[in-house]
């Protein structure tokens, strides 16, 4: 069993870690780029002089970029490995698991991981203002924690007692409120951060219905050579 999971969930976190590099590459790190600018004073932004909004990069970095493509991959590997888990747990109880099954899965781990933290804290340019980065911390790994529980709750429960409880659940964390600084400041154009935010969670959907399909497939295919 152990194996199987180990097994599948290192192909899928691997392809899925280069094809986010990829996206990143394409749709995220020209925006990171050109906003390091303004941290950097290169660039100044102004609130009574138009800002060009075409995308100034910085110098080709093969250093940073290696590292990029190698921390994508280790972080959705580590993902793998939680979302094989949970579909071999499922295996155990009577679900079937195929890769088209894969992609709500993959919806599920993108809703708990981003899209729900991000209500409360969306991703961020350097050089925004920021709450104290372990009250930050404490209010992310709750929101991930109880969101997970809360839509395994909307998938296996029974009851409207559990789907009750899996609504709130995902109400608590958002009406005890993520931390923020008393003022929003920085050097960066807030519109830059939008653009930022929108592509980032876009970037991690596409992603996340692309692991919970590699995830699936493979681990459809560990079984069925086993079973064999």
């Amino acid at each position: 069993m152990f194996t199987r999971i180990l097994t599948s969930a290192l192909f899928a976190g691997f392809v899925t870690g280069l094809i986010a590099a990829l996206l990143q590459f394409v749709f995220v790190q020209p925006v990171l780029l050109h906003a390091e600018l303004y941290e950097t004073g290169v660039l100044v932004h102004s609130t009574t002089a138009g800002n060009s909004a075409h995308m100034e990069l910085g110098p080709f970095d093969l250093q940073r970029n290696a590292l990029s493509v190698l921390f994508q991959a280790l972080l959705y590997t580590g993902y793998g490995l939680i979302l094989v888990a949970l579909m071999a747990f499922a295996n155990q109880r009577g679900l079937s698991i195929t890769p088209r099954q894969g992609l709500i899965w993959g919806l599920a781990g993108y809703i708990t991981v981003q899209f729900a933290p991000a209500i409360g804290l969306p991703p961020e340019l350097p050089g925004t203002s920021a709450a104290e980065v372990s009250a930050r911390q404490i209010w992310w790994f709750s929101t991930v924690a109880v969101t997970g529980l809360a839509l395994w709750f909307i998938a296996f429960g029974k009851s409207w007692v559990a789907w009750g409880l899996a609504i709130i659940l995902l109400l608590i964390p958002h009406l005890i409120g993520a931390p923020h600084p008393d003022t929003f400041q920085g050097p960066t154009p807030p519109e830059l951060g939008s653009l930022f935010a929108g592509r980032a969670l876009g970037v991690g959907m596409v992603n996340w219905v692309i692991l919970g399909f590699l995830a699936a497939y493979f681990w459809q295919s560990e079984t069925a050579d086993t079973n064999d």
